[in-house]
């Protein structure tokens, strides 16, 4: 399945795999769409702790049992163990590439895409409908009416592709402490008053310290310092909160969007095709069972600066085969 673009990766072998051809190894994001046994074995169906998958959240795509697959190998934080098949029909791939191209070598230089230009995923978040799953988080707790997060995008992470090219030069420890309970363990991220604080305003999740998680996992490999990782991903948040696009939403609080009509939006805002380059993730809001917009993901090619174009960015990388989620509805701030 392509989406972004062309990412290297190799074929081999996996731990888990329940048959004797070579797992395929692939990048992306696996997002179920309903609720699905989660197995340790393909064949024997084997499922130590009874997990399934939920509806709307997002997983990393390790593998496919085959070229065509009939199930995708996923990881399951806090399962144990964490690597799960699941079938494919449970859901949809996000980011995804298999191929037979190499890693680069030098472990000391950021990995690039077979295409050889920097490619990354940049996701924003809705955080009304993010904190009608996660109520307990602080941001969440203290959600506000008359805050940013009630009416513009938040972000959620800029990822340099190809997806897998995480934890760069990161130890041991930090890896080990890279979860939710454990962020604030994490070092802390440096980064100038006048960044700091418009992060603050963009990133709710700073309360929760998801900064450091950001850094550690996928800053790492981006091949710049955390002041310029963090101020560019600001710069790319403040273009699309002044757009068509933020304006769609807020016109919509509590109504439902197609994909299309963001689409759209995207292309009127930074060029047409550009929202060729966009995938909407929807997710379940457990209370209530509505369906709600949760993240928005864009495509970007090429380098990313302080004067860098939104538009030329999404532009410049490879359409997404698929819309993603056709319908949901903009969540309005506080729980429903």
């Amino acid at each position: 399945m392509r989406v972004w673009g062309l990412w290297g990766s190799v074929v081999l072998a996996l731990a888990g795999a329940n048959t004797a051809q070579a797992d395929v190894k692939m990048s992306g994001t696996f997002v179920a769409d309903s609720a699905c046994p989660a197995t340790q074995a393909i064949k024997s169906g084997k499922n130590p702790g009874d997990v399934s998958t939920r509806a709307g959240q997002s997983y990393p795509l390790l593998a496919g049992n085959k070229d065509e697959p009939t199930h995708y190998l996923i990881q399951v934080p806090g399962a144990d163990p964490e690597r799960r098949w699941v079938k494919i029909s449970c859901g949809h791939v996000s980011g995804s590439s298999a191929s037979t191209t190499s890693a680069p070598t030098d472990p000391m230089k950021p990995s690039l895409p077979a295409s050889g230009k920097p490619e990354y995923v940049f996701a924003l978040s809705w955080q009304p409908a993010f904190c009608e799953t996660k109520a307990n988080k602080p941001e969440c707790k203290a959600q506000n009416p008359n805050e940013f997060d009630a009416t513009h995008f938040t972000l959620h992470g800029l990822w340099p592709q190809p997806n897998g090219n995480f934890y760069c030069q990161v130890p041991a420890s930090d890896k080990a402490n890279d979860n939710p309970a454990h962020w604030a363990e994490l070092p802390a991220v440096k980064l100038d008053a006048n960044t700091r604080t418009e992060l603050e305003q963009v990133m709710p999740g700073t309360a929760s310290k998801l900064e450091r998680h950001e850094w550690i996992k996928h800053g790492t490999c981006y091949g710049k310092s955390q002041q310029d990782y963090f101020s560019d991903a600001v710069n790319l948040m403040r273009a699309v909160n002044a757009s068509p696009v933020r304006d769609l939403f807020t016109k919509n609080i509590g109504k439902q969007l197609t994909s299309d009509q963001i689409r759209d939006a995207f292309d009127k805002a930074f060029g047409k095709g550009a929202g060729e380059r966009v995938r909407v993730s929807c997710l379940v809001d457990p209370s209530s069972g509505r369906r709600l917009i949760g993240e928005l993901t864009l495509g970007l090619s090429g380098p990313i600066g302080p004067d860098s174009k939104l538009g030329e960015l999404l532009l410049a990388s490879a359409p997404t085969s698929k819309a993603g989620c056709p319908k949901g509805t903009v969540d309005a701030i506080g729980f429903q």
